[in-house]
């Protein structure tokens, strides 16, 4: 090794020659860089205890880049005196400048009038610099090559001016003090690590020293791919659901028709949300066919004339309208599918008893909407629904409630609003701390009876459905105040890399235990138990009181007897 290089042999035979010797002191007496002797010293630090190192730190004073120009080819002022003519004329200053840098002029002309080597002159009405000594000597330069070769000697008056120039800086400088080890020697040898067939048939590795392993030393991490932080947070929403007892839904058809998008939704065909502005339509295949006969004629008649109760809303209804395929704008297509499907029971037997449902889904839909800070054209859509007898609005906002307590945000606010599918409807709206206001994270509502009677479901039972952004609970988790930073070209990779996983919140000891009570109250509601017959209030009036005091506070239920003029706050399904 030494042989091959000669600056390693040098070092070491500095090593050789001292107790102990500073990387500093090494590159002075050999007159390379100090960087490199540290790269030396590191690559032999490698041989088992050959060298021990220790690590110094000094702060010292080192010329700026300014400073090693100086050093070079003198200071400011003297380049300025060299300029100057002899004579009592000197050289005009404009001259000067053609002659030096216009900067070198004007700091070099300021310090050596200071310093009494020059001085103005006006004749013919222009300035002129005149010599006033014959001869002058660059201390500064002196004072910056006797900085560079580590002599610190001066005066503090004069590395004050230095700094004041800005031709100093003081700098941390990182050393190592070095002493030999048990192994060291001229002739290092690299220790081999494995035992080779060539050792063991020549029988050398009785004769080598082979380097310890470290067995506490970490392995070289694995290149991996890493979860956006909107799987994660889907993972998490996803768990979630299915520990409600929630059921996903197939939702692998981005491409939709209107009828089952719009129409089927009590969605009327002169609703602005139908327009071009609002939906991307697919111009190949522009037409979807195989629509359920019966149930086709029940939506046109709901819609044109009206049923059930309701009068409809008074307009010739058109099937080629229906027929326009596009790209889904939200996924309660698919609910209305899955919801149809169920049905499918209860429209060859009424009178069969109606089995709660329970469905989710996770997945992209599409808008023609104006991109901004909080608005893409494509975003992911988390959809709920549930069915069973006499659900409340109540019962919608309790699960919404304990679904975004699981995920840890806690601060929600409830907006009525119009939807053309739900009645009554809200808006559900979570505090974002990046952008300091209060931003509207989906929708929800009761489906009305329009939409659900003619699909064949009982006229008692109630479905309650909301659709969440799942961009924006991220961005508020993640606090990301901008989605074209979570979604799009503009993601930062690194931002993708370095974001933790999405964890809800601990549960205390006491959320535990009202946990535990409201699962033994709502695995004991009629809406889960259909077959027992009991009632909500033989439900709660069957656990302990301590029970039922964890259960109905977690639900705002004040009293026993309250429970019917409070069942807008049971959020009945959860687990």
């Amino acid at each position: 090794m030494a042989e091959n290089d000669p600056v390693i042999a040098s070092v070491l035979k500095l090593i050789d020659t001292h107790e102990k010797i500073n990387t500093l002191h090494v590159a002075e007496q050999l007159a390379i860089d100090h960087q490199k002797v540290i790269g030396v010293i590191k690559s032999l630090a490698e041989f088992n205890d050959f060298i021990n190192t220790e690590q110094c730190t000094e702060k010292r004073w080192q010329p700026t880049e300014e400073g090693d120009l100086i050093i070079d080819r003198g200071s400011h002022e003297i380049c300025v005196w060299n300029s100057v003519d002899h004579g009592d004329t000197g050289t005009e200053i404009s001259e000067l400048c053609k002659r030096l840098n216009p900067t070198t002029v004007k700091l070099g002309q300021q310090k050596a009038l200071a310093l009494k080597w020059l001085k103005i002159s006006k004749i013919d009405g222009k300035q002129y610099l005149v010599r006033l000594v014959d001869r002058v000597e660059d201390h500064v330069q002196e004072q910056l090559k006797s900085i560079k070769s580590g002599k610190f000697d001066l005066p503090d008056n004069v590395k004050a001016d230095l700094k004041k120039r800005k031709l100093i800086s003081e700098t941390t400088i990182k050393s190592y003090d070095i002493t030999k080890g048990s192994n060291f020697s001229l002739t290092p040898e690299k220790q081999p690590t494995d035992v080779t067939s060539e050792m063991i048939l020549k029988g050398t590795w009785k004769e080598k020293k082979f380097k310890e392993y470290n067995f506490n030393a970490k392995g070289i991490p694995p290149d991996a791919g890493h979860l956006h932080p909107l799987l994660k947070v889907r993972e998490q929403f996803r768990q979630i659901f299915l520990e409600m007892g929630f059921s996903e839904m197939p939702t692998n058809n981005f491409v939709e028709s209107s009828f089952w998008n719009f129409d089927a939704l009590f969605q009327p065909q002169q609703h602005p949300a139908r327009d071009a502005h609002d939906t991307f339509f697919i111009a190949d295949p522009p037409l979807a066919t195989g629509f359920p006969q019966e149930y086709l004629e029940k939506v046109k008649k709901v819609h044109s004339i009206g049923d059930y109760g309701s009068q409809g809303y008074k307009y010739d209804w058109k099937i080629e309208e229906a027929q326009k395929n596009l790209l889904r704008t939200h996924t309660t297509a698919v609910s209305t599918r899955m919801l149809y499907k169920a049905a499918e029971r209860y429209r060859k037997d009424p009178q069969a008893p109606f089995q709660p449902l329970k469905y989710f889904s996770i997945d992209r839909v599409f808008r023609n909407e104006t991109l901004d800070a909080t608005h893409l054209a494509e975003f992911h859509q988390i959809e709920g629904v549930v069915a069973d007898v006499g659900l409340t609005l109540g019962d919608l906002m309790g699960i919404l409630e304990q679904f975004y307590r699981r995920l840890g945000i806690k601060q929600l606010r409830f907006k009525p609003a119009y939807n053309p599918y739900t009645e009554p409807s809200m808006e559900i709206f979570s505090y974002h701390e990046g952008l300091k206001k209060w931003v509207e994270i989906g929708n929800s509502g009761v489906f009305r009876p329009e939409m659900l009677l003619p699909m064949g479901l009982p006229g008692n039972v109630v479905v309650i459905a909301w659709g969440l952004s799942l961009e924006r609970p991220t961005m508020i988790k993640y606090k990301i105040d901008n989605i074209r930073d979570l979604v799009g070209h503009k993601v930062d990779l690194q931002m993708v890399y370095n974001n933790p996983l999405c964890l809800v919140d601990k549960i205390t000891k006491s959320n535990r235990e009202r946990k535990k009570a409201q699962t033994q109250y709502f695995r004991s509601i009629p809406s889960m138990n259909t077959s027992s017959g009991r009632s909500m209030q033989d439900s709660l009036g069957s656990m302990s009181p301590a029970a039922r005091r964890l259960a109905t506070s977690k639900l705002g239920i004040n009293k026993f007897a309250d429970f019917k003029l409070r069942e807008s706050y049971s959020p009945r399904i959860a687990r």
